[in-house]
């Protein structure tokens, strides 16, 4: 199973389950911007212990998944994952939490046809502040080339008020000054 067959495999899992959710990271970035491999596929998830089932029942074939992991993700960290036993290939969930700014970028998620697949993805203003935020926590050349493979793709569709106010608010102000001048 390649990363695309396995995006569109969790894509109709969600979309099934009536789990809200939004497709981020490297995959994200690659629909936004540059495309470039990658070896996981990330989502955020809306859910509460009442989707608890609805998570697990919508993975259970085909995947690795742990109750305990889904469960313990409604609190901090936030974050749990399914391995698809098909391919090795490893799934992310994180749960929307923490700071206004991650409930902003859930409500600004958007509609597309991904692989002829619907789904929602992040925002791609969204998606290049996000790179910029794991790249403060975590300094990695691949976030900021993510970052501006999106900034050199949709650049002229890019919400700059809303890139600059947020970037002011998460406190990458200055990784996406260096980004917008070049």
């Amino acid at each position: 199973m390649t990363e695309e067959e396995l995006l569109v495999d969790c894509l109709r899992r969600l979309e099934t389950a009536g789990i809200d959710y939004m497709l981020v990271g490297s995959m994200a970035g690659n629909y936004w911007g540059v495309p470039r491999s990658t070896h996981d596929i990330d989502f955020v998830i809306e859910y509460g212990a009442a989707e608890v089932e609805a998570i697990l029942a919508a993975f259970q074939d085909d995947f690795f998944i742990q109750e305990i992991s889904v469960k313990s993700a409604l609190r901090p960290p936030h974050q749990f994952n399914a391995l698809d036993n098909r391919s090795a290939l490893k799934v992310d969930f994180f749960r929307v939490a923490g700071d206004e700014y991650e409930f902003t970028r859930f409500a600004r998620r958007q509609r597309i046809t991904l692989l002829g697949q619907p789904a929602w993805i992040a925002a791609p203003e969204d998606v290049l502040l996000h790179k910029l935020r794991w790249h403060k926590i975590s300094p990695s050349d691949k976030q900021l080339k993510d970052a501006r493979g999106i900034f050199l793709v949709s650049g002229e569709e890019l919400d700059r008020d809303y890139l600059k106010h947020w970037a002011a608010q998460i406190e990458v102000a200055d990784l996406l000054r260096s980004i917008l001048e070049g």
